[in-house]
């Protein structure tokens, strides 16, 4: 549906009445299945595609191998080719597509007490015909805006405040936007908003032993945004169409009743904003700071999936 002339902000969200506190529902439309992708209009893509100025293109994919092994009880794909002669086929077994570079879709995670986005039940979340907020949706209309980094390794770096790749290291709203102010960028309502915490750099370095220790989520501790509300506030008061970063959960990990909670059902179930994860930004982030332009063209194509809770992101930056 058309955005609306002027979107809530927080504080209104959490005083609107017939729907729950804090939440979106209702704001592209009773019947939205998108959320926050709403703001990825024609004019976004336009406004994007005048960014381009080198023509230098950056896959955010990481190797669907990777990371091996797998987090989250999740597991890694099993890949088979086939054929002979002149002729060759892939079959992709145990493909996870979450385990690597992801996006969370609508259902992928709902509010405790509420639900799913927009209302949606869990017996409505089938994969068959009539399924909601499938991730098909993205996907068949494209997602094409401008893209911002927020390179937060590297400034906190900069500040004498290296992140470790093995901690839980919260970077507050102020962080972000110090960073932002540092690397002199804009943020606009419809953008896509890329965080660099330099856990994927970390990861890289890391023995067999620290690979595999972490994939007992009792041992996985790494950076992220903090989990409170004023960064569910932050975030939507921005008007993002989407955040993604290069570190397992967006959020900070492991999540905690006294360091927020766990954010990803304000951001998901409440508010309809897209998470991204496990993206690989190493390229994009060392050309970001050489020329420091901080801004981009950003495309993804999601796979459609019929009531598809996640997929790789197949996301390409371009300057």
């Amino acid at each position: 549906m058309p955005v609306p002339e002027r979107l809530p902000s927080y504080r209104e969200l959490l005083a609107r009445e017939g729907a729950p506190p804090g939440s979106a529902w209702g704001v592209f439309g009773t019947d939205d299945q998108v959320g926050c992708v709403n703001l990825m209009t024609p004019e976004k893509a336009v406004e994007a595609a005048r960014l381009v100025r080198t023509g230098k293109s950056f896959a955010l994919n990481w190797e669907f191998e990777l990371p091996n092994p797998a987090l989250f009880r999740r597991g890694n794909l099993r890949h088979t080719i086939t054929g002979q002669g002149a002729g060759r086929d892939d079959i992709i077994d145990n493909f996870y597509p979450q385990a690597s570079s992801q996006w969370d879709g609508l259902t992928h995670v709902g509010h405790p007490q509420y639900g799913f986005y927009n209302g949606v039940t869990a017996d409505q979340i089938t994969g068959r015909e009539g399924t909601r907020n499938g991730i098909e949706h993205w996907a068949r209309r494209g997602m094409v805006t401008r893209g911002v980094l927020l390179d937060m390794a590297r400034y906190l770096a900069s500040q004498g405040t290296p992140v470790a790749g093995n901690e839980a290291r919260r970077f507050s709203v102020d962080e972000l936007e110090a960073a932002r102010q540092a690397q002199g960028v804009e943020i606009r309502q419809g953008d896509v908003l890329l965080i660099r915490s330099g856990w994927m750099e970390w990861y890289l370095n890391a023995s067999p032993q620290e690979r595999f220790a972490i994939t007992n989520v009792q041992n996985l501790h790494a950076p992220g945004i903090a989990a409170t509300e004023d960064m569910a506030e932050y975030l939507w008061d921005l008007h993002v169409a989407a955040v993604a970063g290069d570190h397992p959960s967006l959020e900070a990990w492991p999540p905690t009743p006294e360091t927020g909670g766990f954010l990803h059902q304000r951001l998901i179930g409440l508010l309809g904003i897209p998470i991204g994860e496990l993206w690989y930004l190493e390229a994009l982030a060392a050309d970001c700071a050489a020329d420091g332009v901080y801004e981009f063209m950003f495309t993804s194509a999601p796979l459609n999936i019929l009531g598809g809770v996640g997929s790789p992101p197949n996301a390409i930056a371009i300057k």
